[in-house]
């Protein structure tokens, strides 16, 4: 069984829920407190034994690029200054030789394309899927999880969580085949199932483990769902011939492609800051009183 040791992060997506913000900067760099949304998901990556991330980008994403390199007069500036603290935050955050490579996809033409984007520099090796527009929180990072789980079961790994009451009907929900404990082998998935028909509670939250093949499936996939190559598409197709198992994580989502996912994000974060939990909380408090 190999390793898992690279993640496909497609960045490409245009963050319209969240626009104006998002007009002229990438969703993917709004900031969560102190940093921005992808600084978290790579930390999560880089917790989980991630060696390479592989950025699916598009066009007006360049700045993501940027952010993950030297900044040589900001840099000079803050060593004049003395500010060794926060220079040595920047730094912690850049790359090792080889750990992050850029692609582009051309269109908009979905997640299954986007991550069909990463073929050539996934090769012939499992890898990670990390959507990073949610902010996952956990005492061990959910893609952690996730690579426990996948040590223990080989094959495909999705991660899921419980949707709120009443509203399967709104996201891609899973089927087990039987339900004992927090990992569960899957049968199958489905989109926005019709109220009353969902085969379970748990939805897909944006952390996969997928092997190789399903790179080919991807090649001769058709458009679905709203005109996109959908990933879960190939997915289910995938699930004929290998295993996959359903890991409902032990932690908490906070979608920020969304406005109030983006402010909840903020304020949890906030909330669990090691420094400004404490004047966090009683910002808020005054807010609310």
């Amino acid at each position: 069984m190999k390793p898992v040791r690279k993640a496909v992060l497609p960045v490409a997506g245009l963050g319209t829920r969240i626009l104006p913000g998002t007009k002229v900067t990438p969703k993917e760099l709004l900031n969560v407190l102190d940093r921005p949304i992808l600084s978290y998901i790579v930390a999560e990556g880089r917790a989980a034994g991630i060696e390479h991330f592989v950025f699916v980008t598009g066009r007006a994403k360049g700045a993501i690029e940027d952010y993950f390199d030297h900044q040589i007069e900001l840099e000079a500036q803050l060593e004049a200054k003395g500010k060794h603290d926060i220079l040595k935050q920047l730094r912690d955050e850049l790359p090792r030789p080889g750990e992050m490579s850029f692609v582009r996809q051309m269109a908009p033409l979905g997640l299954g394309h986007a991550v069909w984007c990463a073929r050539d520099i996934i090769g012939d090796e499992p890898f990670a899927v990390m959507l990073p527009d949610m902010v996952m929180s956990a005492k061990v990072p959910a893609m952690g999880q996730a690579m426990a789980a996948y040590n223990q079961t080989g094959g495909n790994i999705v991660v899921v969580e419980p949707c709120p009451e009443g509203q399967a009907h709104q996201y891609g929900i899973v089927a087990l085949d039987g339900q004992d404990g927090r990992l569960n082998r899957m049968t199958g998935m489905v989109e926005k199932p019709p109220k009353g028909t969902e085969p379970s509670n748990l939805f897909i939250s944006g952390r996969y483990i997928l092997q190789p093949e399903i790179f080919d499936l991807l090649a001769e996939q058709g458009k679905g769902a709203g005109g996109e190559i959908q990933l879960t598409d190939s997915m289910l197709s995938l699930l004929k011939t290998q295993d996959f198992h359903a890991l409902e994580y032990d932690g908490v989502t906070y979608d920020c492609g969304d406005k109030i996912g983006l402010l909840r994000a903020n304020v949890a974060m906030a909330l669990e800051h090691p420094e400004l939990g404490a004047a966090a909380r009683a910002a808020v408090t005054a807010l609310l009183g």
